[in-house]
């Protein structure tokens, strides 16, 4: 075991364990997420030399703060921090979470509210955002995927998305490549990525966020249902509803295990109580009337 005077959190070791995870071919988000929160532990170990005792205090303490499927990516960037520095008996174990039957009926982005977001930016001039909420809502990418949208993919009606090494197709509807090229012609873009800065860059996801926050504003949707992720959500369910093929849905999102996609298909728990009432289980009257009728 090494001496404890080793297991110092420092900038030096997160950027070395940050470069070893560019080299294993991890995303870019996935590494900064990482990079977020080692860093938050780095502040808490304040220079004391890291001890298990301590990474349970800092757990309990994210615990009371955050989601647990937030704590475990916390706990994912310490533990696989840890096994790269050999510091095996600093890892802490994993918050057991049971799979919610439904989905959060207060962050579940309705069909109706995704169109009055999309008609508040399009009446606004708020082209950009627009054209964004279309894009990733149609093809079900990611929001970090939206570089991959360019004009050549608009051309050819579909687009090769790269996502953690896995290449998968993205077919574009013939409305959206349409409006997509228009869009890139009056913006005077003739190739590669359509959504940049006017620098030229791909659109950083935090800027889209803090844009859709607003929109949910102006639009009267409520702001904890406005997020990029909630349109991919939005996109799954839809075409799980049309054609109740979950495997072909996996294979269009781009995931390696399918009870992932089951998260995305789950109805909201409001559709589940209409399920409950049209079963009539519940006989005793009320109000001298009785259930039966």
């Amino acid at each position: 075991m090494k001496n404890n005077q080793d297991r110092m959190m420092t900038a030096q070791k997160i950027r070395e364990y940050c470069k070893w995870l560019e080299h294993c071919e991890r995303s870019r988000d996935t590494i900064q997420r990482y990079a977020y929160h080692l860093t938050n532990f780095m502040e808490f170990a304040n220079n004391r030399p890291v001890r298990k005792e301590m990474v349970v205090c800092w757990k309990s303490i994210l615990r009371e703060n955050m989601a647990p499927v937030t704590v475990n990516g916390a706990l994912a960037a310490l533990n696989g921090f840890f096994k790269f520095w050999s510091w095996q008996d600093c890892k802490t174990k994993f918050l057991k979470i049971t799979r919610n039957a439904f989905y959060p009926e207060s962050r579940e982005l309705s069909k109706q509210e995704y169109q009055r977001l999309v008609k508040t930016a399009a009446e606004s001039g708020k082209e950009r955002i627009c054209l964004v909420l279309e894009t990733i809502c149609s093809s079900g990418i990611r929001v970090s995927e939206l570089p991959y949208i360019t004009v050549e993919a608009a051309g050819k009606g579909q687009a090769e998305v790269d996502c953690k090494g896995r290449i998968r197709t993205v077919l574009l509807t013939k409305r959206l490549c349409k409006v997509l090229l228009d869009y890139a012609g009056k913006k005077g873009i003739e190739r590669g990525m359509i959504f940049v800065t006017r620098s030229g860059r791909a659109l950083d996801r935090s800027n889209i966020w803090r844009e859709m926050k607003a929109l949910g504003l102006e639009a009267g949707v409520d702001r904890e249902k406005v997020f990029p992720h909630n349109l991919r959500h939005l996109f799954a369910r839809t075409y799980y509803a049309m054609t109740k093929d979950l495997s072909k849905l996996a294979d269009i999102l781009g995931h390696r295990d399918i009870n992932t996609t089951r998260i995305y298909t789950m109805e909201s728990g409001s559709e589940h109580r209409k399920q409950l009432e049209r079963m009539r289980l519940i006989l005793t009257p009320y109000n001298g009337m009785s259930l039966l009728l």
